[in-house]
Order: structure tokens, then C-alpha cells, then sequence
């Protein structure tokens, strides 16, 4: 028999997420952050490999390349945010054409 205080189901510290809620700005905001911290240190060890490599011109080269462009990447991954839900459009619908009755087709009389 259990007593009042134990629950027959475990309890997880938070609730589980159902809905289809986007992540918070904060969170998408320090995965950017992390993504552009990540890029730059790849560029700072490119760098440190082709100032090892310099003998080797042609792997120096790729090394000096790669960073040189992997700032403009990085600044440009921490600048993106995650594409919008597409989202029903509501676009202007002209009401329907108004066409007034012919009143001699009319088939309706009313009598005073």
C-alpha cells in the first residue's frame, strides 16, 4: 500500500513541451552566439595551421583562405535567425461581382 506522500508516477523536474512553440529569443540568441564562437575558434586554429605549415605553400594557402573567410561566415550565422512558420496568408478576395436582378424576369409579385 502507498502512502500518501509517494506518487505511484515519477514527477520530471519540468513539464514536457507539446506545443509547437518556437524557442525563446534568449535561446535562440546564445545558440548563436555559441555557433559563432565555435566558428571563430575553427579560424583561430586555421591560422595557428598555416603559420605551422608554411613550408607547405599550397596547404599554408587553404589554411590563410579558410581564415580569412570564416569570419564573414561567422558573422553572418550570428546574424540568422531561424526561418518564420509558414503561416496561412490572409490576401485580399474581392467580394463577388454584384449583379442587380432584372426586375421584369422577376417572378415574384407582391400585391398592396
Amino acid at each position: 500500500m502507498a502512502s500518501s506522500q509517494q506518487s505511484p508516477r515519477s514527477r520530471r523536474p519540468e513539464p514536457v513541451l507539446i506545443t509547437g512553440a518556437a524557442p525563446s529569443m534568449t535561446d535562440q540568441h546564445a545558440a548563436r552566439k555559441r555557433r559563432y564562437a565555435i566558428t571563430m575558434l575553427t579560424r583561430t586554429i586555421a591560422l595557428i595551421l598555416a603559420a605551422v605549415f608554411y613550408k607547405v605553400v599550397w596547404l599554408m594557402i587553404i589554411f590563410v583562405i579558410l581564415g580569412t573567410v570564416l569570419p564573414w561566415v561567422a558573422v553572418m550565422m550570428a546574424n540568422d535567425r531561424p526561418p518564420k512558420k509558414k503561416t496561412d496568408v490572409r490576401s485580399y478576395t474581392p467580394p463577388p461581382d454584384r449583379v442587380l436582378e432584372n426586375p421584369a424576369r422577376s417572378t415574384r409579385i407582391i400585391d398592396v
